[in-house]
This record gives C-alpha cells, sequence and structure tokens, in this order.
C-alpha cells in the first residue's frame, strides 16, 4: 500500500511538473515576444498596409490580418458542412464496422499528412491543373483540406462524450433516431463541436507551408476576390525574417499572431468545458 501511494505521488507531481514546464514555455514565448514586439503594435500598425523598401520594413500587416481572416473563413466552409457529416456518420450512424473502420483510418491518416504535402496537391490540382493560380480559392481549399480531419476527431468526440443514457432512454420510448439526434444529443454537443472548429480555425490560421505555393503574394490587398493572391500573418511574417526586413515588424506581427492563436485557443477551452458541465 505504502509502494503504491508513492508511485501514485510519483506520477502526481510528474503531470504536475509536466503541465507546469509548458505553462513556463508558453508564457516565457509571450513575454519575450511582448518584449521585442510589444512597443511597435499601434493603430498605424494595426490598421496600415507594408510599406518602405525593402517593402514591409515599414508600415503595417491589414492586409496579411484580411487574408488570414479570408483564408480561415474559405477553409471552414470547405470542411465544416463534410466534416460533420463525417462525424455525424462515424458516432451515430456507422453500422458497418469495416466502413466505420476505414473511415477512421482515412481521417487518421489524413491528419498525419505533412502539410506541406497538402499544399502541393493542391498546387498540382487547383493552381496548375485547374488554372486557378496562386489565389485565395486555391488557398482556401487546401487549408479546408487540412483542418479536415480535425474537425472530424473532435466532433465525433464532442457526440460520443453525451451520455448514452439519453440515447438508450429515447429508443426505449420509441422515439426515431433523427429526433434523438436533432433534438437530444445535437444541443448537448454543440459546444464540444464549436470548440473543435476553433481549434481548426487556429491551426489553419497559423499554418504556412500550404499557403506558401498556393495563396499568399509578398505585397496583396486581400480584397477577398478569390482567384487572386492574398497575403497572409504566417508567411508575411516568415518573409519578414527571412529577408531580413525588419526583425522589429517581425516580432509585433509575431506577437499578433500568437496573441490572435492564444485568444481562439482559449474560447475553445472555455467552449469545452461547457459541454463536460453539460454532460456531467
Amino acid at each position: 500500500m505504502i509502494k503504491r501511494n508513492l508511485g501514485d505521488r510519483i506520477l502526481v507531481s510528474f503531470f504536475w511538473i509536466s503541465g507546469l514546464f509548458i505553462l513556463l514555455v508558453l508564457v516565457a514565448i509571450l513575454a519575450y515576444l511582448i518584449w521585442r514586439g510589444g512597443a511597435f503594435i499601434n493603430i498605424d500598425f494595426l490598421l496600415g498596409s507594408p510599406e518602405g523598401y525593402p517593402l514591409g520594413s515599414e508600415g503595417g500587416i491589414l492586409p496579411a490580418i484580411k487574408g488570414t481572416l479570408w483564408l480561415i473563413l474559405l477553409a471552414l466552409i470547405f470542411s465544416i458542412i463534410p466534416g460533420l457529416a463525417t462525424a455525424v456518420y462515424l458516432s451515430e450512424y456507422g453500422r458497418n464496422k469495416r466502413l466505420t473502420e476505414a473511415v477512421n483510418v482515412l481521417v487518421q491518416s489524413m491528419m498525419g499528412i505533412p502539410s506541406i504535402v497538402v499544399g502541393l496537391f493542391v498546387y498540382a490540382l487547383c493552381v496548375v491543373r485547374l488554372g486557378w493560380g496562386i489565389s485565395l480559392l486555391a488557398g482556401g481549399v487546401a487549408l479546408g483540406l487540412m483542418v479536415f480531419p480535425v474537425i472530424v476527431v473532435s466532433s465525433r468526440n464532442a457526440l460520443l462524450a453525451v451520455d448514452d443514457n439519453y440515447r438508450l432512454v429515447a429508443r426505449a420510448l420509441g422515439v426515431s433516431e433523427s429526433y434523438i439526434f436533432w433534438r437530444v444529443i445535437l444541443p448537448r454537443a454543440v459546444p464540444g463541436i464549436l470548440a473543435g472548429i476553433l481549434l481548426a480555425l487556429g491551426y489553419a490560421a497559423g499554418a504556412t507551408a500550404p499557403i506558401m505555393v498556393t495563396a499568399t503574394a509578398i505585397i496583396a490587398s486581400s480584397s477577398g476576390v478569390l482567384l487572386e493572391p492574398v497575403m497572409a500573418l504566417p508567411y508575411h511574417l516568415y518573409i519578414l525574417f527571412n529577408e531580413h526586413m525588419s526583425l522589429d515588424n517581425a516580432y509585433a506581427t509575431a506577437l499578433v499572431l500568437v496573441l490572435m492563436l492564444v485568444f481562439i485557443n482559449a474560447l475553445a477551452l472555455w467552449l469545452h468545458s461547457i459541454q463536460e458541465r453539460n454532460n456531467a
């Protein structure tokens, strides 16, 4: 008994230390970015366009912010409906075990594909074969393919997290499966599904590799025209660092991007906690 209690304490201590270490790393990254780039973030920086020579050494990042928002909006449009439909099938209607297992393996395999491979596939198909060129539409397709498995897995888990007693009681009363799903299961799973969509949104917002070869340009208006290139925060940050245009603007851009991702992830965790309370 003493050895078992000692082992439990060591294991719990290890988990606490690991969690604190990850938290300290995040705080250290934020602190460093605030120290290096916080002083350069102002209204002109957030609402201005890149200026100076070389381009981007001065001015702001508004086109990059707009381009990032357009890209993640298109990614969600392309991935939400098929992702939710797949998740509903896997959690509620997957009676054929072989087909369900095949779909699960396919989704898990898609999650393991490097993002640059997704970008090159969309480049070959959409940019070259279909003639879309480097464009917002091609970038949205690439990010949609990338976040599709994230939405499927998170939505499936949110649906499966709903207490199975609701299904059993409803079936015992002779209620149809469609009624059970729309009136009982889905309302209780909505916070978890939204949390998964937000996580996918954050994943898409921080991706660089897929949009480098499909959507982005060093300078663009990011007006939302589907067949025109856009700017994006991750790619703009890459250019600023890689070309050594302005480290001050680079750190300020990195801080804006990280704060955006932290906000999205915090909102996702809040929604996830709501579902846990609903299902408790």
